[in-house]
């Protein structure tokens, strides 16, 4: 097995549901403050994401994809636990990654 292979099977990819986004105005960059339900297992985790191009009221209950294992790591005020996942379109624009609707908080992405 490539180490490549090795390091992406060791990322902790799971679903998510965004339940509470506000503006994080301290950082240089537009971004939104996040705390993301994971399931009873693991809990609710926070993080900032540049994602400004969403509407803050949209973004509660919508699901997501996130890394959850990568460690904390210091933005602002706040200490990020995962990161959520999109694609950028040609603008620069952030789209999430959704999973199917039928998938359940704290499901394991392979």
């Amino acid at each position: 097995m490539s180490k490549n292979f090795e390091n992406f099977i060791e990322l902790d990819i799971r679903v998510g549901k965004i339940i509470s986004a506000e503006e994080f105005a301290e950082i240089n960059k537009p971004s939104y403050l996040l705390n993301i339900d994971f399931g009873e297992e693991i809990g609710i985790k926070k993080t900032s994401a540049q994602i400004t191009n969403y509407p803050l009221e949209s973004l509660i209950n919508k699901k997501c994809i996130a890394v959850i294992n990568l460690g904390d790591k210091q933005i602002g005020s706040i200490m990020s636990q995962c990161l959520i996942l999109g694609s950028i379109d040609k603008n620069g624009k952030v789209l999430l990654l959704n999973p199917d609707e039928s998938s359940s908080l704290g499901d394991k992405v392979s």
